[in-house]
């Protein structure tokens, strides 16, 4: 990621993706004093001030003279902090991964000028291998737009959605997807040791068929569904299995249970955003 030598990139909130993004851009070259994080918890501030960034417990001090400001954030408190912050200028590129948290609540809480990106990440950025949906407002330019891609990408993989409601599909599919993998891995890992297995041997299994069945996925050749295909043979042990989950409606759960991450998504911009104060 290239920056001018002046350049100053902020962070209002310092806790494990606001890390992650930070520890991403140190990794692609930017330099520690650059990078200007605002945090009320003092903890969280020493663990980054280790990295050699400058940690202020004032959002303003962050703010002033960033080329980028990064608003990582609870939505239960986005709107709060945002209006607090006197040093924010509608040239200053924001861009916000405060889940929930809509343009029109950014824009009501800013300047109807501010030029704002807002992002969906998930949480495999905290090992540089997440995936984040982007979204612009009218009032960012290019250069701005590539920042706010190379900003997302010291965190993994970029995806610029056509929408902003697409954000809460991305929020659905991505942003809440880790955990449905977990959960997966989980029930395989619980089932290996009724069948008999240890814990250990169980999860090793699991975590490895996993690990290489995305490989497998992300080659680009072949689509999930022909993979399917492919190891299933007629009659087999992958076939007994596959039946009892399609009998069980396996895919109209998962359909289901999207459904309401993405309700829930929509949601949430009602509730944290709304009309500002």
């Amino acid at each position: 990621m290239q920056t001018t030598a002046d350049s100053r990139l902020a962070f209002i909130g310092a806790g494990n993706m606001a890390s992650a993004m930070i520890q991403g851009l140190l990794r692609a070259g930017i330099n520690s004093t650059q990078i200007h994080v605002a945090d009320p918890v003092p903890e969280a501030r020493a663990r980054l001030a280790e990295l050699g960034v400058a940690t202020y417990s004032d959002n303003n001090e962050a703010v002033a003279g960033a080329q980028s400001v990064v608003l990582a954030v609870k939505p239960q408190v986005a709107r709060q902090v945002v209006q607090s912050v006197d040093a924010l200028q509608s040239e200053q590129l924001l861009v916000s991964i405060a889940a929930g948290i809509n343009l029109a609540s950014l824009t009501q809480w800013t300047s109807p000028q501010q030029a704002i990106v807002r992002c969906m990440p998930n949480t495999p950025a905290l090992l540089g291998a997440g995936v984040s949906g982007l979204y612009a407002n009218n009032h960012c330019d290019d250069k701005q737009r590539a920042l706010a891609e190379r900003l997302l990408r010291s965190a993994g993989t970029t995806l610029w959605v056509k929408t902003e409601s697409d954000l809460d599909a991305v929020t659905a599919v991505s942003g809440s997807g880790p955990a449905y993998f977990f959960l997966l891995m989980e029930a395989m890992i619980d089932a290996g040791v009724a069948l008999g297995l240890d814990r250990t041997s169980a999860t090793e299994l699991t975590l490895q068929t996993a690990h290489g069945a995305s490989l497998m996925a992300q080659q680009g050749n072949t689509n999930p569904a022909q993979l399917r295909q492919n190891v299933t043979s007629p009659g087999g042990t992958t076939a007994a299995a596959l039946d009892v989950m399609l009998d069980a409606d396996l895919p109209g759960t998962i359909k289901t249970a999207l459904q309401a991450a993405h309700k829930r998504a929509i949601d949430m911009a009602q509730e944290f955003g709304g009309n500002p104060s």
